[in-house]
């Protein structure tokens, strides 16, 4: 191989932990062994069957060409009724752009408003893929740590603390991957009047906007008031919420100007979503709805079996989630425990003992760069969370000082 083949942009990234981590569990799978994936934040659910019968009407009605690389108009309407009636925000089909997942979404918008050397302001714990998009469009990721005993809410002095005149733009991820945390409406305010202030764009991945318990109420920037939606580029998909995953179908609304510069890059990119998933997405967004909330009764149920469960662990504890489908135990007490002539010192010493002694797939705290910390996906069935779970009972009980 040439010297230098690889490109500076691309080996300054980091490759993705929980993709990873599934790797090496499925490549024990391969050989047989039960492994329990705690790993990959995906709903257990299958697609709901209207869904999959606007896909087939699709199919039959010969909807398969190319479509505008932007997203066809019937998707950025139905885009348009669903942020009206669950978000409160007003748009129009032109300040939509429908693209290939969530994540394709938001690098557009870090390439379409960020400069090579600007800053983008992350709470952490956060999304691993957040901060290397951050860099593959030239800039700079800077972590605000949130606080494990304010429930890893980010707060506006916290915000303050990192800000420089170089700060282009704040990624909001709310409710968040990992913690589950949900922004609270008296930060959110507080937040958006210093990001307006300041001329600071926000980034909202409001992904798990349907997944969130105890009466806990989902706010989006963009609906707080006219300046900071001027502000705002909100990103969403039905992947999470119909578990959808596979279909690849992401979304973001801003301002024209913005949304129109980020159709333009994807046009050269990759082009249109797949054509028959854009016409399923439309069923999921404006069908009906009853199946969001059976899906999220159930992993209410699974949130509060896991959470009393892992707090009854010696060496572990965790907070309650307010949303999504993911715990983020804290397991630094179990440093300095052993098992066999193995002493356990960090937290990825955590993470390979579960898996390679429990057959356990979990993900390390510092990919979401939170150390200390392991994230544990209770989107699966209840069987896997309570085999899971007593299995790493039976073996924390077995770590001796």
């Amino acid at each position: 191989m040439r010297t230098g083949a690889i490109s500076s942009t691309v080996s300054k990234i980091s490759p993705s932990a929980t993709l990873a981590v599934a790797e090496r569990a499925n490549e024990l799978k391969s050989k047989g062994v039960n492994v329990i994936n705690f790993a990959e934040g995906e709903p257990d659910f299958d697609t709901p069957e209207n869904i999959k019968d606007a896909a087939n009407k699709a199919m039959k009605e010969g909807f398969t060409k190319y479509t505008a690389a932007s997203g066809i108009q019937e998707l950025k309407e139905a885009i348009c009724i669903k942020l009206k009636r669950d978000n409160n925000i007003e748009y129009n089909p032109s300040q939509i752009i429908v693209s290939n997942g969530a994540k394709q979404a938001l690098y557009n918008a870090f390439l379409t408003v960020c400069d090579q050397g600007d800053e983008v302001l992350i709470p952490t714990p956060c999304y691993v893929s957040f901060p290397e998009q951050i860099k593959l469009a030239g800039a700079v990721p800077i972590f605000i740590p949130t606080k494990e005993e304010n429930n890893f809410r980010i707060t506006l002095k916290e915000l303050k603390s990192k800000y420089t005149p170089k700060v282009k733009a704040l990624l909001l991820n709310s409710p968040n991957n990992p913690s589950g945390s949900i922004c609270k409406e008296e930060d959110l305010n507080q937040i958006a009047d210093f990001l307006v202030d300041k001329g600071i764009w926000a980034i909202t991945d409001e992904i798990y906007e349907n997944i969130i318990y105890d009466n806990a109420k989902h706010i989006s920037m963009a609906s707080l008031n006219q300046e900071i939606k001027d502000q705002t580029i909100t990103v969403n998909g039905v992947s999470k919420t119909y578990a959808m995953t596979g279909w690849r179908v992401g979304y973001a609304a801003g301002p024209e100007e913005i949304i129109s510069a980020m159709g333009k890059l994807q046009g050269h990119v990759t082009g249109n979503v797949n054509s028959i998933a854009q016409k399923a997405a439309i069923e999921a967004l404006i069908g009906p709805q009853e199946v969001v909330e059976t899906m999220r009764e159930e992993y209410a149920r699974r949130r509060d079996y896991i959470v009393k469960r892992i707090n009854s662990f010696k060496g572990i504890s965790c907070n309650t989630p307010d949303g999504a489908f993911y715990i983020f135990p804290n397991i630094s007490k179990l440093y300095g425990t052993r098992f066999g002539d193995k002493i356990i010192n960090d937290e990825m010493d955590v993470v390979n003992y579960m898996l390679d002694e429990l057959y356990i797939a979990v993900v390390s705290g510092k990919a979401f760069h939170y150390p200390d910390h392991i994230r544990v996906v209770f989107a699966t069935s209840m069987e896997n969370i309570k085999e899971g779970l007593n299995r790493i009972e039976t073996a924390i009980n077995k770590l001796k000082i």
